[in-house]
């Protein structure tokens, strides 16, 4: 393969949890180009947008996306732009792999094409673009290695490759090669949670996962730590390699009463070792907030696990780093102990009569209600008030819940001002990486009109 690439050559990859998508991930550096990985459940206008900011010269595809590709390519050539050469992964054992012909072609006393640099960069990582299009993230050698280090590979673990997320593959796998670690996203969690009990099989042994992007509502966790999971929360974005904080936990809070250890684990926890700075600051003055729990501050990360910065987007990069720090655009609080829990997006806080009010701490309350599945909270326009809540929540099957059945609810566990003055029903709109897509939700609410006249 590394006759095929030269320094600074971008190659992106289309492909699910398979080995190939795994290998690619070393074999590409070590030949001296940037391995860029896509999404697989963009659709053909955003791959063919990403495939010309990244200016890809080979797209390495699994045989089950191809189609999407063609499309791609097809809406590249009428632009008359370039697009990469396309090198198929197919199936173990299948016909025309041309993945494998490639691989088998190689010169297997190749040397390794070493960066100049550390600060080179190794890859191309975008955005999930929930509150935008996709900003591609370009990620250092140096930056890559640290981020290494805490991986399980450098553990000497082995990676389980699973095509796709599904709760009876999830227990399956764990019993066939006695899995002690996972990741996965909340959602996963809830999947698992939600998922039939004939696949939620009893665990040989307690499993580790670790899980980060939204919190997950202490509802979620309590009932995945009952199937024999272990949760570990982390907090990170793309643009800090993934996780920079970790919920490390404390023996002492063992004696604590469950619902006390939901809340905590439901916390993001301390800067991981790896993690040079974070910290939770005053966006204006850039002061450190109290440790009090309640003082309101935007999460600030530095060093070499940050970001080099946006591709071809010089004014964002300097945007975000503003002040000197990566500002994450996440908004916590810091707590005496030092653990930092994020309470909203600053782009998500509602501001109702002058009061804050937390999306995140409505969502975990509704989550609570026994017949709700998944909830979003955004802000609906007010003429008096500004805004107010407006939920938007997709139930469980067979349930009969209705909208004053969500705000009694609401009103039963927190301040009567926090409750939703609007609910609605309905399936929650998600993006490629399967987060909510809230500006679609606001934009919902904002048609709405306000309540108040």
């Amino acid at each position: 393969m590394g006759r095929v690439y030269t320094l600074g050559s971008s190659t992106t990859a289309l492909a699910p949890n398979v080995p190939p998508m795994l290998e690619l991930q070393f074999g590409v550096p070590m030949a001296g180009a940037i391995i860029c990985n896509l999404n697989t459940r963009l659709d053909h206008n955003m791959l063919s947008t990403l495939l010309k900011h990244s200016e890809a010269k080979i797209l390495f595809v699994d045989h089950k996306l191809l189609s999407v590709v063609e499309e791609a390519i097809d809406l590249l050539e009428r632009m008359h732009s370039k697009h990469p050469r396309v090198v198929v992964i197919s199936e173990p054992g299948g016909s025309g792999c041309e993945y494998e012909s490639l691989v088998s072609s190689g010169v297997t006393e190749f040397s390794i094409i070493r960066p100049n640099n550390e600060c080179d960069p190794i890859s191309l990582n975008y955005t999930s673009g929930t509150t935008s299009r996709p900003k591609g993230i370009v990620y250092s050698y140096r930056g890559a290695y640290l981020s290494a280090l805490a991986s399980v590979f450098i553990r000497g673990g082995t990676n389980i490759c699973l095509r796709r997320c599904d709760p009876e593959d999830i227990f399956d796998n764990i019993m066939n090669h006695n899995v002690t670690h996972m990741d996965g996203a909340p959602t996963v969690l809830n999947m698992i949670v939600n998922s039939l009990l004939t696949n939620q099989k009893p665990l040989p042994h307690k499993v580790e996962i670790l899980t980060g992007g939204a919190p997950p509502p202490p509802t979620i966790i309590s009932k995945i730590e009952e199937l024999g999971f272990q949760v570990r929360h982390v907090y990170g974005l793309t643009e800090t390699f993934g996780p920079a904080t970790l919920n490390l936990w404390k023996p002492e809070w063992d004696r604590l009463p469950c619902e006390e250890q939901m809340e905590i684990r439901a916390r993001q926890g301390v800067q991981i070792f790896v993690t040079e700075e974070i910290d939770v600051k005053d966006p204006i003055t850039m002061e450190s907030i109290k440790r009090d729990g309640k003082s309101l501050g935007e999460i600030m990360i530095r060093g070499n696990t940050v970001m080099s910065g946006y591709l071809k987007d010089l004014k964002a990069t300097e945007e975000a780093f503003a002040g000197g720090w990566f500002r994450s655009g996440d908004l916590a609080v810091k707590h005496p102990d030092g653990y930092i829990e994020v309470k909203d997006r600053c782009k998500d806080i509602i501001i109702s009569g002058g009061e804050n009010i937390s999306t995140i701490e409505m969502e975990t309350v509704i989550y609570n209600h026994p017949g709700v599945l998944e909830v979003a909270v955004v802000a609906r326009p007010d003429d008096y008030w500004g805004q107010t809540p407006c939920a938007f929540v997709k139930l469980k099957d067979n349930v009969d819940v209705d909208e004053r059945d969500i705000i009694e609810h609401c009103r039963d566990h927190m301040p009567h001002f926090m409750a939703p003055r609007t609910v609605v029903f309905d399936d929650l709109p998600r993006n490629s990486t399967g987060k909510v897509q809230k500006f679609v939700l606001r934009e919902k609410a904002k048609l709405m009109g306000s309540l108040s006249y």
